[in-house]
């Protein structure tokens, strides 16, 4: 009898109800089967409603992004008769839903999926190099500590201080008589100063991973320091790097946005939804919103999404979050 009351006990937690109770039993068991952590956090991820959404967001961007450019190529050079230039361009109508920009009579919608192609290859591809160099440095400096971390924190602690925007500044007008910074530029420099809150983070996690007991069983095991790293702390330690990648994507958007509106950024011959917008402002006082609301428009959807997608992550990851 008393093993019933402890199983039962257990099972809703003291003073718990019953229905409590079955919900914290159900959290790693779907169907009788045991659920690994990451399939917990999945399952977590799709039962609520802003993370799906962020996700369907993102996808539906893409999709519109590399079939809108498909059909649509950018042609920089095509100038049209001085007869058929319009100073402020056209609005949206049928055959043209987004308008056209003033002056070269371009389609907006065409800049905005060819841009959007080159916003979001720098933003991913930012997001990927900072966080690859971010968690490989603080891997290395959490789980070897000693020296080796003073060196690669004092090292972080330099990139800290160095405001990348005038690197970013500086690097461009050097690459101005080149045809601008261009696309690989910003990436170079959003990499070069974006790993280093990673790095940080990941180091903080090697740090409280190192003296468990998995880990001392391993090494009492005879397992190379390398092995251990990689296939027991690093697995371990990645959670708060998922969570951070949507928002580093985020943010690389914003910044590439943000320079090429300064005039800074990629050159006008590959659109991005920086300079689109960089464009626009000298037009806005006409009253063209179209030009520079549907750019803005995709860069506002999408740092929406990456967040929304970040924050459910976020949530899915940690299990003291599950009600």
């Amino acid at each position: 009898m008393s093993n019933v009351i402890t199983a039962f006990l257990g099972i809703t937690g003291r003073g718990g109800s019953p229905r409590r109770g079955r919900k914290a039993a159900s959290a790693s068991l779907v169907g009788g089967i045991s659920e690994s952590p990451w399939q917990q956090a999945r399952r977590r991820y799709f039962a609520g409603r802003m993370g799906p959404w962020g996700l369907y967001i993102l996808i539906g961007i893409f999709v519109f992004v590399v079939i809108g450019s498909a059909l649509l190529p950018f042609d920089f050079y095509t100038v049209p008769q001085p007869d058929e230039i319009n100073f402020i361009g056209r609005g949206p109508a049928w055959g043209r839903p987004f308008g056209e920009t003033g002056l070269l009579q371009l389609d907006v919608l065409t800049l905005v999926v060819n841009g959007g192609k080159t916003s979001l290859a720098i933003g991913f591809l930012s997001a990927l190099g900072g966080i690859s160099i971010g968690t490989f440095i603080g891997v290395i400096s959490g789980f070897f500590g000693g020296r080796v971390d003073s060196f690669l924190m004092r090292l972080t602690d330099i990139f800290l201080m160095i405001p990348s925007l005038f690197v970013i500044l500086f690097l461009s007008a050097v690459f101005q008589g080149k045809g601008g910074g261009g696309m690989w530029t910003l990436i170079f420099v959003f990499i070069a100063f974006g790993w280093m809150g990673i790095a940080r983070l990941v180091r903080g996690q090697v740090l409280a991973l190192r003296e468990t007991e998995f880990v001392e069983a391993a090494r009492a095991l005879g397992v190379r320091p390398v092995r251990i790293a990689l296939r027991h702390i690093l697995p371990n330690a990645i959670g708060p790097v998922v969570v951070s990648a949507p928002f580093a994507v985020g943010g690389a958007i914003i910044g590439e946005a943000f320079i090429s509106y300064l005039g800074f950024g990629v050159s006008a011959d590959t659109p991005t939804w920086g300079n689109i917008l960089s464009e626009a402002t000298k037009f806005l006082q006409q009253g063209n919103w179209w030009w520079i609301g549907f750019p803005g428009l995709f860069i506002v959807l999408t740092s929406l999404s990456v967040n929304m997608i970040g924050d459910a992550l976020r949530a899915a990851l940690d299990p003291r979050g599950v009600k």
